[in-house]
């Protein structure tokens, strides 16, 4: 599906069930008629599709053009793919905001991209850590016209945002998900004159959300929620409504007010010397660019914390933050090692595949 036949009134005002981006059994989508569908990895292995109303994801769409100042002389710049809902957001809000929209062409490229958002006067776009990443190793200058670079998906670490800052990228941190439509919380225009962090995050305003604990898991109430899960089973298709106001997510979380601060994911702690860990916790406190932190069973301890450093990473640079971060940190949240590998396994958004990561290490001795 092409992104230029989204930004159609009739695609809008039809009742057809549509993977975007993807493609998927017609059958299936006879389970649940109407929504817009787009795929998420399972615990089963199973395919797994979250169901979105258009009206949940045009309300999200106005709430961000609103947010972030988008008019009807800007232009939305898409360079993510139409069947994540951070790409399918872009649409949307161009749609919503009867603005213009630009598809970059081809495959990723950060020179390219740069030199597309000049010619193609974008002023708002989304991207992924690892785009952003990729500029700023490059050492490319935003474009004078861009004024705001949503970055989901992921946590930027502080040291790659600040350096885009530097070069004048206005990048906004963001945390959402596809049960949500796209963006929960994001930075305000207003934060790009203060130093790059990544939280707490400011909630939109058609969110609310509450916290099970201090820190603990992320539920939230909004009407941009998912109103299922299309799931393949042993006898076919199966739609699951959600149910229930609120929707409990697998993000653990500190709410102050309407600031929200992520702190990892209840789905990924492990215990170490009798303490509940997440790893990626470690990892966002840490802060450092393109380190992975991720837990491998020890015999003693039931878990040790790994770091994976790509080859061609600046190991002193590692080493220094490292240090600092063993200074201050509890005895079970320690790092153990160091591990270089030539690739870390990511997702074609540059999401880090911890499994497989966990996997490739699995057989390193202890």
């Amino acid at each position: 599906m092409e992104a230029t036949r989204l930004t159609d009134p009739g695609f809008w005002a039809s009742g057809e069930a549509v993977t975007p981006g993807a493609s998927i059994d017609p059958a299936a989508l006879a389970a649940a008629p109407g929504l817009l569908f787009f795929q998420s990895s399972g615990t089963t292995g199973r395919s797994r599709w979250i169901g979105l109303r258009r009206e949940a994801l045009l309300l999200s769409a106005a709430v961000v053009n609103r947010y972030l100042g988008v008019g009807a002389d800007d232009a939305w710049g898409l360079a993510l793919p139409l069947h994540h809902v951070g790409g399918f957001g872009v649409v949307a809000r161009a749609y919503e905001g009867g603005c213009r929209m630009s598809v970059f062409p081809g495959r990723w490229d950060a020179a390219a991209f740069a030199a597309w958002l000049e010619g193609g006067g974008v002023t708002h776009t989304s991207l992924v850590p690892t785009q952003v990443h990729d500029l700023v190793a490059a050492g490319l200058r935003s474009p004078s016209r861009l004024r705001a670079v949503v970055v989901g998906g992921g946590v930027l670490a502080p040291s790659a945002g600040s350096e885009a800052r530097r070069l004048g990228w206005p990048v906004l941190a963001s945390y959402g998900m596809t049960e949500a439509g796209s963006q929960v919380a994001t930075q305000g225009l207003e934060l790009l004159e203060q130093p790059y962090q990544t939280g707490p995050l400011p909630l939109l305003p058609h969110w609310k959300a509450r916290v099970d604990g201090d820190p603990g898991r992320i539920e939230l109430q909004g009407p941009s929620l998912h109103d299922g899960v299309l799931e393949e089973a042993a006898g076919g298709w199966v739609f699951r409504e959600r149910g229930g106001e609120w929707f409990a997510t697998s993000d653990l979380g500190r709410l102050e007010g309407r600031e929200l601060e992520m702190l990892g994911r209840a789905d990924l702690q492990v215990k170490v010397l009798g303490e509940l860990v997440d790893p990626e916790s470690v990892e966002r406190e840490l802060g450092v660019d393109g380190v992975v932190v991720v837990a491998l069973p020890d015999p003693r301890r039931e878990h040790r914390l790994v770091a994976v450093v790509e080859q061609g990473s600046d190991a002193r640079a590692v080493g220094r933050r490292l240090a600092a971060y063993h200074r201050r940190c509890e005895g079970f949240r320690r790092i153990d090692e160091i591990v270089r590998v030539a690739a870390i396994p990511r997702s074609e958004l540059g999401k880090v595949r911890r499994a497989e990561l966990t996997r490739l290490l699995g057989g390193r001795p202890n």
